[in-house]
C-alpha cells in the first residue's frame, strides 16, 4: 500500500500545481496584468492550502477513506476549472469572486492531501524518513507540473483540455488507491462508483472541450468565431460579422477589417512619406501583416523585417485566403524576412554586433502595454537600443494607446522616448473601432511633416495629417513617470485608465 500512496504523492503535487497554473493563466488571459494575476493567485492558493493543512487535524477516522473522498471531489472541482472560468466569464456579476473562490477551494483541498497521506503512513516508517520521502516526491511532481504545464500542455492541449485531463489523474488516483485496498465493503463500492462517474464525466468534458470553449467564445464576442487557437504565447481568435472581420488577442481587440486601413495608414505614411527613398524597413510586432502591406506601397523598398514572437500569427496570415486577401500577400513578399523571436533579446543581440543592419525606418506595432511581458517593450531600456539600427536620419514610429481614454499612458510613451534621447512628434487618428487613436514619431533629427502622400491611400492625406498632429486640451500633454524595466509605470497607467473607462 505505502508505494501506492508515494506514488500518489507525485501525481496528486502534479495535479495541484496545474490547478494553480490554469487559473493564474486564465486570469491573465480574461482580466490581463499576468504579474498581478499570478502574484494574487499564488497567494490565495497557498494560504488556502494552509487553511487545508490545519482543517485536517479535525479528520480523526476513517483516514484513507476521506482521502480518497478528497481526490473524488478535488478531480471533480480542479478538472472542471478551466471551462467554468471561460463559461462564466461573461455572466457573473463578480468574477474575481468567482476566480479566487474557486481557487481558494482547490487550494484548501491540496491542503489536505499532504498531512492526511503522513497520519496514513505514520505507523509504517520512521517521521523523518516518512516526511522527507513524502516531500521529495510532492517536491518531485511540483518540478514536473511547471515543466509540462508551458512546454506541452499549453502549446498542445489548451487550457480546458489540460484541467479535464488532471481532473481524470486526481479521480483515477482514487479508484487506484480503492483497488488496491482490496475490500469490497459497501462503502468502498460507493466511492468507487463516484470516481469513476468522476472519471467519465471529465473525459466527455476533455473530447468535447473545444466545443465548450468555442461556446464560451460565442458568448464573449460578437460575430461568429471562425478561428480560435491557444498558442504557447497567447488566445487567438478571429471573428466575422458580415463584411467584418476582427481579430483578438488575449481577449482584446487588435484590429476590424472594416476600418484597420486607417489604423495602419495612420501608422506607416507619416513617417516613411517624410523619408527620402526609404530602403530598409523594420516593423516589430505587426505579425497579421496590415503595417507590411502599407509598407509594400513605396516601391523603392529593398527589405522588410519583420520580427513578431509568435511563428502561429504570421503562419496563420500568410495562408489563410481570407486574411491574405485583407493585407494582400505581403507576408509572402520576396523582400520580407521574419523573424519569430522576443524582439527585446532580438534587438540586444543586434545592438551588440559591430556589423549590425541600419533600418531607415522602424515600426513598433505591438499590442497595448497591458502586461509587464509587454511593458518591456515600451521601456528606456528598449529605446536606447533603438538607436544602434538607426541611421541619423531614421524615424520610430510607436502605437502608444488613446491619448483620450488613456492619457497618461499615451504620454508616458512620449516621455519615455524623450528620456531615451530621442525628439517626439506625437500625433492621433480617429478609429472608429478604437476611437482617438496615439502615435509617436522618435528621431535623432527634428521630424518634418511630408507635403506628399502615396496615391490611393483611403484615409491619410496632407489635409488630415495636419490635424493629426493637433491635440486639444483635453488630450494635452501631461508629465509621468518614465517606463522602466523594475517599474512600469506605463502598465499601471494602462490597467487603471482603461478599467474606469470600461467601467462606464
Amino acid at each position: 500500500m505505502a508505494p501506492v500512496l508515494f506514488f500518489s504523492v507525485v501525481i496528486i503535487a502534479t495535479c495541484g500545481l496545474i490547478y494553480e497554473l490554469i487559473a493564474g493563466t486564465a486570469a491573465s488571459y480574461l482580466l490581463g496584468d499576468s504579474v498581478t494575476q499570478f502574484s494574487t493567485i499564488i497567494g490565495c492558493y497557498l494560504f488556502a492550502m494552509g487553511v487545508g493543512s490545519w482543517l485536517s487535524r479535525y479528520v480523526t477516522k476513517n483516514l484513507l477513506a476521506f482521502f480518497v473522498k478528497v481526490e473524488i471531489l478535488l478531480g471533480a472541482v480542479g478538472g472542471c476549472s478551466a471551462a467554468v472560468l471561460f463559461l462564466l466569464f461573461d455572466h457573473v456579476h463578480s468574477f474575481r469572486f468567482l476566480l479566487y473562490f474557486q481557487v481558494g477551494l482547490i487550494g484548501v483541498l491540496v491542503g489536505i492531501e499532504i498531512p492526511l497521506l503522513l497520519r496514513i503512513l505514520k505507523d509504517k516508517f520512521e517521521f523523518s524518513d516518512l516526511v522527507s520521502k513524502v516531500l521529495s516526491f510532492d517536491y518531485i511532481g511540483a518540478l514536473f507540473a511547471s515543466i509540462l504545464f508551458p512546454l506541452v500542455l499549453i502549446p498542445y492541449l489548451g487550457l480546458i483540455k489540460t484541467s479535464f485531463l488532471f481532473g481524470i489523474l486526481n479521480a483515477s488516483v482514487a479508484l487506484w488507491v480503492l483497488y488496491a485496498l482490496q475490500e469490497n465493503s459497501p462503502l468502498n463500492r460507493l466511492h468507487k462508483m463516484s470516481a469513476i462517474a468522476v472519471i467519465v464525466g471529465l473525459t466527455m468534458g476533455f473530447v468535447y472541450s473545444d466545443s465548450i470553449m468555442g461556446y464560451a467564445e460565442h458568448s464573449t464576442y460578437q460575430g461568429k468565431v471562425i478561428f480560435s487557437e491557444t498558442t504557447p504565447y497567447q488566445r487567438i481568435v478571429l471573428t466575422k460579422a458580415s463584411r467584418d472581420l476582427r481579430l483578438f488577442l488575449n481577449g482584446n481587440l487588435q484590429f476590424s477589417s472594416v476600418d484597420e486601413y486607417r489604423y495602419h495608414e495612420a501608422l506607416v505614411h507619416p513617417a516613411l512619406s517624410a523619408l527620402h527613398d526609404p530602403r530598409h524597413i523594420l516593423i516589430i510586432g505587426g505579425g497579421d501583416g496590415l503595417a507590411l502591406r502599407e509598407v509594400l506601397k513605396y516601391t523603392g523598398i529593398k527589405t522588410v523585417t519583420l520580427v513578431d514572437l509568435d511563428p502561429e500569427m504570421t503562419r496563420l496570415f500568410s495562408s489563410n485566403e481570407m486574411l491574405t486577401e485583407l493585407n494582400r500577400n505581403s507576408l509572402l513578399s520576396p523582400k520580407l524576412g521574419v523573424i519569430n523571436r522576443d524582439a527585446f533579446i532580438w534587438l540586444k543581440e543586434q545592438a551588440g554586433e559591430e556589423t549590425r543592419k541600419k533600418y531607415d525606418a522602424i515600426l513598433i506595432d505591438l499590442p497595448d502595454p497591458s502586461n509587464y511581458s509587454i511593458g518591456k517593450l515600451y521601456s528606456i531600456s528598449f529605446y536606447h537600443m533603438l538607436h544602434q539600427v538607426m541611421t541619423p536620419h531614421s524615424l520610430v514610429v510607436v502605437q502608444s494607446t488613446s491619448p483620450l481614454v488613456a492619457r497618461k499612458s499615451f504620454w508616458c510613451v512620449n516621455n519615455t522616448l524623450e528620456a531615451a534621447g530621442f525628439n517626439t512628434t506625437p500625433y492621433h487618428a480617429y478609429v472608429p473601432s478604437f476611437g482617438e487613436w496615439g502615435y509617436v514619431i522618435a528621431s535623432e533629427q527634428r521630424y518634418t511633416p511630408p507635403k506628399n502622400y502615396p496615391a490611393g491611400l483611403k484615409y491619410v492625406s496632407f489635409d488630415t495629417a495636419r490635424e493629426m498632429f493637433h491635440f486639444p486640451a483635453d488630450m494635452a500633454k501631461v508629465a509621468t513617470k518614465i517606463q522602466r524595466l523594475d517599474d512600469q509605470a506605463l502598465v499601471r497607467y494602462f490597467d487603471k485608465e482603461w478599467s474606469e473607462y470600461l467601467v462606464y
